[in-house]
């Protein structure tokens, strides 16, 4: 356990420094055993998700903040293993002293043992205490639970009440090798739980290794948001349809959308790594499609001069409806990233709405709950474009096109966009 205690305090203390966990680069020391590694990757992300009320325990304990970053972390990663894990209290307090003075921090060994055990002593108080400010009870910035209630008001609790839980895990059967009642009595007979929802995605009971699922080696399955599951479904491509995903890695909606329907796909992407990450899914799954490394917003990069008949634009975003799932992302945006957002998200509608067939449909798609990059975009794109209309749909729950995250799936939002016929 002291091993991922350190790697978990690493990569925690390397958000605190303002870097990305997709970026961190982990040194030697990282190098874990598969248990150890699972055990330091929960670690991580719990600390991360319930960083504003772990601060705010620091804030009442200690005088004066801790100037030590790694030091700073290593405490914040064992108030979270003390107040949300079943490891024995005696053995946190004990590693983190010992990996504090690994780090040449002799000082503030006593300083961390002292902060520790405070709290095994007085952990109701301090928590609630803790609580008494909102970046304490929620565990997001200021401005962020601002802007959420914001624009959702009462809602706001029940999104921000979902950032703090674990992801749930959801799977999509591939209908090219199985059907979902099939593989829905497979996991039956296995004793796997799960419950199938609305849109044909299946939400298992616990998390399980993507190993374990019976059919994932042969390609009968993948881990999939049940949230993202309802792009495929609203692009509803037909076979023999010419297909763009314009933000296609990892490949996840790709590989939806040619399992349901016999397509000429081109899945775009401007990070050739990632997208070699897409074509790896494809392969597993036994489905085909061109790729190319190239910016969407410049299609006199790459497109043909040939119209599609669907468009797919999964943009970039602030990921504001996943930090569950990325909770370093909430700490390192900042208000400001919003306007940039919108800014790409429009550019890439703009340049895509041209290589769109009239009749057919672009499909916008983001992971973010926050309107300026959702229905504020939309709007403003069909302000400059006389010829695209937002068909009425009810096919998803809750607001139209937003989904908030729940204990179902992720929040994403989704428009299709008809281009007329002029």
């Amino acid at each position: 356990m002291i091993a991922a205690q350190r790697v978990a305090a690493r990569r925690v203390a390397a958000v605190l420094a303002g870097e990305s966990l997709a970026r961190h680069r982990p040194g030697g020391a990282d190098i874990l055993e598969p248990q150890d590694r699972a055990v330091a990757l929960d670690l991580t992300q719990g600390t991360l998700r319930h960083l504003g009320r772990l601060r705010a325990l620091v804030a009442l304990m200690a005088q004066r903040p801790i100037p030590d970053r790694q030091v700073e972390a290593l405490v914040l990663v064992a108030l979270y293993q003390l107040w949300q894990t079943r490891a024995a209290p005696h053995a946190i307090v004990d590693h983190a002293v010992r990996s504090v003075r690994s780090l040449g921090a002799q000082a503030a060994s006593g300083l961390v043992n002292a902060l520790l055990r405070r709290f095994l002593r007085e952990r109701a108080v301090l928590l609630d205490r803790a609580a008494t400010t909102p970046e304490g009870r929620w565990s997001h910035p200021g401005w962020w639970i601002e802007k959420l209630q914001t624009q959702y008001g009462e809602l706001a609790t029940s999104v921000l009440e979902a950032g703090l839980d674990h992801p749930p895990m959801s799977v999509r059967v591939n209908r090219r090798r199985t059907s979902v009642d099939e593989y829905l009595d497979t996991l039956t007979a296995e004793a796997i739980p799960v419950r199938r929802l609305a849109n044909d995605a299946l939400l298992l009971g616990r998390p399980m290794a993507a190993a374990r699922l019976p059919g994932f080696a042969d390609g009968s399955v993948s881990i999939q948001d049940a949230g993202a599951q309802w792009a495929a479904r609203l692009l509803d491509a037909t076979d023999g349809q010419r297909v763009l995903d314009a933000c296609a890695a990892p490949g996840g909606k790709t590989a939806h959308i040619l399992e349901s329907a016999d397509v000429e796909m081109l899945a775009l992407d401007r990070d050739a790594g990632r997208l070699d990450d897409a074509r790896r899914t494809l392969e597993r799954l036994g489905l085909n499609a061109r790729f190319k490394a190239a910016d969407a917003a410049d299609p006199a990069s790459w497109w043909d001069g040939i119209p599609f008949h669907r468009v797919l634009l999964d943009a970039p975003c602030s990921a504001s409806g996943i930090v569950r799932r990325h909770p370093d992302a909430k700490w390192l945006r900042r208000p400001t990233d919003l306007r940039t957002f919108a800014q790409t998200q429009s550019r890439l509608l703009d340049a895509l709405w041209h290589v769109l067939a009239p009749g057919g449909t672009l499909l916008y798609a983001t992971c973010s709950v926050f309107t300026e990059e959702n229905a504020a975009t939309i709007d403003a794109f069909l302000e400059r474009h006389a010829d695209a209309r937002r068909p009425d749909f009810d096919a998803l729950p809750g607001t139209v096109g937003q989904l908030l995250p729940d204990q179902e799936h992720d929040g994403f939002f989704y428009a299709p966009l008809r281009k007329l016929h002029r």
